[in-house]
């Protein structure tokens, strides 16, 4: 199983010399399998460049699996070319979100007056696999669900394939239980041993005391929980639009700096755009 990350970014896309090293574009993960099948989590900005690839590659089967309907994680869908294309094969998982199905949930980003192309005009093989619990697979990926505690429940992903494991959690929130949510020790088992483990870190702690209940973690909360969990790889995900590199940078040091005075031993870092890891 190969991970790359096409986009690390949270809230809203951001660009300028003081991004580079970790990227402008919202959440896009591209997971390939053993056999070869590409499985793309979320489609924010960083899919643009994820589908000029795919195209390149001359790829036309694809599986798009949804953490949820926030803007940050759907916008870069009208800008995915493969979807243009009617020899494209993609099929969209995710569950209904908001009381939304994932088929209007895409349909309504690509509405008149909002955008010049009608979701109901494009030429690709899209189909709709619709769920909230139990796992499901992928070629030789399983990939099983849990819900996230975020504003709108979303939903985090495992994926494990020859005996190791990813855990995807971004826009989950450990210091405040939503309606739907999980609580925290849930969490920690869902992520317990796993090879590697991304999960939300947007906040510092003092960021948080005006953003309580807004669906995203401060950055020592996740690495607790990495930490607590005993996974092997920890990386810092959907980064703060108003953290710059060298303020990113900080938190990774931050982080390492803890796990030197812990009896645990994990490596961390802060996942960037162009990340690739190979399990």
């Amino acid at each position: 199983m190969i991970i790359r990350c096409w986009g690390a970014r949270g809230s809203i896309p951001v660009s300028g010399p003081e991004y580079i090293k970790y990227g402008g574009d919202t959440t896009c993960l591209e997971i390939r399998t053993e056999g070869g099948e590409v499985i793309i989590v979320d489609a924010g900005t960083g899919i643009r460049k994820l589908g000029n690839q795919l195209l390149a590659e001359k790829r036309t089967r694809y599986h798009l699996i949804f953490t949820h309907a926030h803007w940050d994680h759907i916008l870069g869908l009208p800008f995915f070319k493969p979807i243009y294309r009617k020899e494209t094969s993609m099929r969209m998982f995710g569950c209904p979100f908001a009381q939304v199905s994932v088929k209007k949930m895409i349909s309504r980003i690509m509405n008149h007056p909002n955008f010049p192309v009608d979701w109901a005009d494009v030429p690709a093989q899209i189909s709709y696999q619709e769920f909230c619990d139990g796992s499901f697979t992928i070629d030789s990926v399983s990939i099983v669900p849990i819900l996230t505690s975020h504003p709108d429940p979303g939903i985090g992903y495992k994926f494990v394939e020859n005996g190791k494991g990813f855990v995807f959690l971004t826009d989950n929130e450990l210091g405040y239980q939503h309606p739907g949510g999980l609580p925290y020790q849930d969490y920690r088992d869902f992520s317990s041993g796993v090879d590697l483990l991304w999960h939300d870190a947007e906040f510092t702690a003092e960021d948080y005391q005006t953003k309580k209940r807004w669906g995203h973690s401060v950055y020592t909360d996740a690495l607790n929980l990495a930490l607590e969990a005993r996974v092997k790889k920890f990386g810092l995900f959907h980064h703060n639009p108003e953290r710059t590199d060298s303020a990113v940078d900080a938190l990774e040091e931050n982080c390492r700096q803890i796990i030197g005075q812990s009896p645990i031993p994990l490596e961390c870092f802060a996942v960037y755009e162009g990340m690739e890891i190979s399990l």
